[in-house]
């Protein structure tokens, strides 16, 4: 008798929180209505360009997207559309020692992103989203860079990702 109590505690507890659209254990809240997503090829318009940055970013939200919700992703028009570009890659300096020498580097990659809901367009946003990685400053960028980028993407996705469609 506990078993079916706690079985229907925990059904009901579903139809609430999805009664008002869709909602996943991500914390992602979409609109019921909203079945497709869109996100267009991210162009490098950064003064530094690395060549597979742009489709790494684009891929890996579209991953994003795909792995934390129920939508459908479309070539164009989704319900929820996503776009934008790379707008700057760069290194730098960080930890300076003593002796003026950088002990690490930062590696930049920030992008611009247009966030459209046909069902909400209190909800659309034009926003800059910049993370950073840092290295020893003794290994060549060459040898970390990619490492670095794939850490960076996944940060800048979830930071996406949460702006658009989780209401924290």
């Amino acid at each position: 008798m506990l078993k079916r109590i706690n079985t229907l505690l925990i059904l009901l507890a579903v139809l609430v929180l999805t009664g008002c659209g869709v909602y996943s254990f991500t914390g992602a809240s979409i609109p019921a209505e909203a079945k497709t997503v869109s996100i267009q090829h991210f162009p490098n318009n950064a003064n530094l360009v690395n060549p597979l940055l742009s489709d790494m970013i684009t891929n890996t939200l579209r991953d994003y997207f795909m792995n934390q919700t129920s939508l459908n992703e479309v070539p164009n028009d989704g319900d929820l559309a996503i776009e934008g570009e790379i707008v700057d890659y760069k290194t730098s300096p960080t930890a300076i020692t003593g002796d003026q020498i950088a002990a690490l580097n930062r590696l930049t990659i920030t992008v611009n992103v247009r966030f459209y809901n046909r069902f909400d367009e209190s909800k659309n946003f034009e926003q800059k989203f910049s993370q950073y990685e840092d290295y020893p400053s003794a290994q060549d960028l060459n040898s970390v860079q990619e490492t670095l980028i794939t850490t960076i993407c996944d940060k800048l996705c979830e930071d996406i990702f949460n702006k658009a469609v989780v209401n924290w």
